[in-house]
């Protein structure tokens, strides 16, 4: 599967709005039946456009009510210091997402944490320790304007 056809998008827009559509109900909102619906939703899956399904969960109703932007500053941008900076965060659950980035800094994550005290501990004994860390700056999150996890298909042809 090279390219996506209006149908394929308007699965994705669909699936993305409501992963727990039955296929029924999803192939009649994109005007399909049944059958080929469900070939064209395992040739999205198995083409990889189509990663999981998950629930979305209010991490504040969890308790986990702060969320930093904490960008980190390598010491040495050499390959091997990388990929070790890498390994280590990927197995550490508080950081929810990790951007290698352009600019001042190496890395932009995004940490989770029950209040200030826990991230304050967090980051003195989990990030400055990372490996190859120079230094790291810590940004908070006031409040949320928008989070989506869906992806604007609108722009794509075959829409």
């Amino acid at each position: 599967m090279e390219t996506l056809d209006k149908f394929d998008l308007l699965i994705l827009r669909e699936l993305q709005n409501d992963g727990r559509l039955t296929n029924t109900e999803l192939a009649q909102r994109v005007g399909l039946s049944a059958a080929p619906c469900w070939r064209r939703v395992r040739a999205l899956e198995e083409a990889g456009y189509i990663q999981g399904y998950r629930a979305v969960i209010d991490r504040q109703k969890i308790g986990l009510g702060v969320l930093a932007f904490v960008r980190l500053d390598a010491e040495r941008n050499t390959g091997e210091g990388t990929r070790q900076m890498e390994e280590a965060i990927r197995r550490i659950p508080e950081i929810v997402s990790c951007h290698y980035i352009s600019g001042t800094g190496t890395f932009e994550l995004q940490v989770v944490s029950r209040d200030l005290a826990s991230f304050s501990q967090f980051a003195r004994e989990v990030l400055i320790n990372l490996p190859n860390v120079k230094d790291l700056h810590t940004s908070f999150s006031l409040g949320e304007v928008k989070t989506s996890s869906a992806w604007p298909l609108g722009h794509l042809k075959g829409s």
